[in-house]
C-alpha cells in the first residue's frame, strides 16, 4: 500500500466538488500534484446506491495515492459504506467537517458536525476501524462562529482516535469564505497535535503556499481555489521550494494546459455529461486576463471535442488585465460556484 506523502514540497490536490473528478485529478498530477483526494462522496449514498456516487469514486491506475472523502452525519450509515469502499480497494479516507452550504449542513453533516463532536468523533472511530489507525483523515474549520472555536481539543481527540492527518480551513463555519483565512490557527494546531497537519485557505499561488508553510511549520499544503485557476500551481510551488526560478503563469502555459485538461476528460471519460462540465470550468484559466467573457460564451457554445480545443487555444491570445484575480466566485471543497452540492 502506498503511503500518503506529507511534506512541504509534495502538495495535495483538495477535495473540490464539482470540480476535482479523475480528469482533473489526473492534470493537477502531471503537473506536480503528490496526492488527490475525490469530490465529496456520500456515505449515505454508496449505501443506498445514490445517483452519481459511482461516477464520483471513478479511479484510474496512475491516480494514485488518492484518498476518498465521505461525508455524512450517522456512524451506523458509516459502519456500512467503509466496507463497500474498502472492498472497491481504497485504502484511505477522510471525513469531510469543513463544507458549510446550507444543504449539507441541514443534514447534520460537513462542519456542522463541529457543533456536535461526539457524533463527529463516533464517525471517525468507526472510519479508523474498518481502514486502520493512520488511514483516516479529518478536514475541518475552526468552529461553528467566532467565541465557539474548538478545533484544538477535536483535533488532539481525534488524534487520540487513531486519525493519521488534519487539514484546516482557518475559517469559522459561519465565514463561509468570506474574510481572510488565519493562518495562525494553523500553527496552533500543529503545535498541539502530534500528527501531520495540511493548511488549506488563501492558498491562490504558490507564494501564498510558501509563506504559508513559513508561518506555520505545517507537514504541507492543500490547494483549492489556487488550483482551479492555475493547475501548474503544483510544481510552482516545488520550484519555490527548491530555490528555482518558478516560470510565471501566463496565456500560453494556460491554454497548454486546458487542451490537456480537454484531452483526458475525452479519453477517461468522453461523455457528452463531462464535454458540459467542461464548457463552464475551462473559462477559469483565463481568469486574470482581457476578454475572458467573450471567451467564457464560445466554450458554452462548444458541441464538439474538437471545438472544445480550438477555443482552449484562444486562451493563449489573451492579455493580462491588469487587475487583481477575484476569488470569491469559488468553493473549497464543498460545493460548485453556484451553491449546489454534487
Amino acid at each position: 500500500m502506498q503511503k500518503l506523502p506529507f511534506a512541504p514540497d509534495a502538495p495535495w490536490l483538495a477535495p473540490l466538488a464539482g470540480y476535482s473528478d479523475l480528469p482533473f485529478r489526473m492534470l493537477c498530477r502531471t503537473f506536480g500534484a503528490a496526492c488527490a483526494v475525490t469530490e465529496m462522496v456520500s456515505a449515505k449514498g454508496l449505501v443506498f446506491g445514490g445517483h452519481g456516487t459511482t461516477r464520483l469514486l471513478t479511479s484510474d491506475a496512475g491516480d494514485t495515492p488518492l484518498v476518498v472523502q465521505l461525508f455524512g452525519a450517522e456512524p451506523d450509515i458509516f459502519d456500512r459504506a467503509m466496507p463497500l469502499l474498502l472492498e472497491r480497494g481504497f485504502t484511505h479516507f477522510d471525513l469531510n467537517c469543513g463544507c458549510s452550504v446550507r444543504k449539507v449542513n441541514k443534514s447534520g453533516a460537513g462542519s456542522a458536525l463541529m457543533a456536535r463532536p461526539a457524533v463527529l468523533e463516533a464517525i471517525v472511530k468507526v472510519m479508523v476501524r474498518h481502514a486502520g489507525p493512520g488511514r483516516v483523515g479529518v478536514k475541518f474549520r475552526l468552529g461553528i462562529q467566532h467565541g465557539e472555536e474548538n478545533y484544538i481539543e477535536l483535533g488532539q481527540r481525534l488524534a487520540g482516535h487513531g486519525s493519521g492527518w488534519l487539514t484546516l480551513h482557518p475559517r469559522t463555519a459561519k465565514q463561509l469564505f468570506g474574510g481572510s483565512a488565519d493562518w495562525s490557527a494553523i500553527g496552533q494546531l500543529v503545535r498541539a497535535v502530534d500528527i501531520p497537519v495540511l493548511a488549506s485557505g488563501d492558498l491562490f499561488s504558490a507564494e501564498d503556499a510558501a509563506r504559508c508553510l513559513a508561518e506555520t511549520n505545517c507537514a504541507g499544503v492543500m490547494f483549492a481555489r489556487g488550483a482551479l485557476v492555475d493547475p501548474m500551481i503544483f510544481q510552482r510551488l516545488k520550484d519555490i521550494l527548491a530555490g528555482r526560478e518558478s516560470a510565471p503563469r501566463s496565456a500560453q502555459s494556460l491554454a497548454a494546459a486546458a487542451t490537456l485538461h480537454i484531452q483526458l476528460a475525452r479519453n477517461l471519460d468522453g461523455t457528452p455529461r463531462a464535454l458540459r462540465a467542461l464548457r463552464a470550468f475551462l473559462p477559469r484559466y483565463a481568469k486574470g486576463f482581457s476578454g475572458i467573457r467573450a471567451l467564457r460564451q464560445a466554450f458554452l457554445q462548444c458541441s464538439t471535442w474538437e471545438e472544445l480545443e480550438t477555443t482552449a487555444g484562444r486562451i493563449a491570445t489573451l492579455c493580462e488585465s491588469g487587475e487583481p484575480m477575484d476569488h470569491a466566485d469559488f468553493t473549497d471543497g464543498c460545493g460548485t460556484a453556484d451553491g449546489k452540492v454534487t
